[in-house]
């Protein structure tokens, strides 16, 4: 589902990073660990094709992310690619199923409210769909950005820092809840942080 090779990045006047090759498959799950610098971020940002790596390819579901434009890469990244972010952002005038739909709407597809409604119920949400995000705990708007991530059905799952700010009980539900949700939806799951708790839940690590 995932594979890079030969990937770096340079920005200008500032620092290169030069990654190690990854390949994840269907149902596979990466925790990728790094210090504060180590370009954990950029290393996302190329997986999900929010920038263009100076030199290597990011392939996922079997296109090379490089030969899209840039209206193709919106459309393959809102298809094919879930986002998971440390702080969640939402459309604070939209209630939790609108965000929701939202993401399909982004991404082209045609609304769902029984996929929506399967998600808020898995991931324990069931009586929060009329909510306003900014209604929600830290931890309901993490699971929120969880279920809004899988609306589109996508093949990967990328998680940038989704634990740091947690404590460890609920660091350890989301890993769970990420990985289980994953899974259940045939998806590749890529942890992007520095949160060390995660290295004795996810045993295929890799450290930049």
């Amino acid at each position: 589902m995932l594979q890079t090779s030969s990937l770096h990045y340079s920005y200008p006047q500032g620092p290169s990073f030069a990654f190690p090759d990854l390949h994840v498959g269907l149902q596979e799950v990466l925790l990728v660990l790094g210090r504060s610098g180590s370009g954990k971020t950029t290393l996302l940002h190329l997986l999900a094709g929010l920038m263009s790596p100076v030199g290597g390819s990011v392939t996922v579901n079997g296109t090379v992310l490089s030969t899209l434009s840039g209206s193709g890469m919106d459309a393959f990244r809102g298809q094919h690619i879930g986002l998971v972010f440390q702080q969640p952002l939402f459309i604070r005038s939209v209630n939790v199923m609108e965000n929701l739909q939202l993401a399909r709407t982004l991404a082209g597809l045609p609304a769902d409210a029984h996929r929506a409604n399967q998600l808020l119920s898995e991931l324990g949400l069931d009586e929060k769909a009329t909510q306003m995000p900014q209604s929600l705990s830290i931890g309901e708007r993490q699971r929120v950005s969880i279920a809004r991530a899988l609306m589109t059905s996508p093949g990967l799952l990328l998680a940038d820092e989704p634990t740091s700010a947690l404590d460890d009980a609920n660091c350890l539900r989301v890993a769970h809840l990420l990985q289980e949700a994953a899974s259940r939806h045939g998806a590749a799951l890529v942890i992007v942080t520095h949160d060390r708790r995660l290295k004795d839940r996810f045993t295929n690590a890799v450290e930049l």
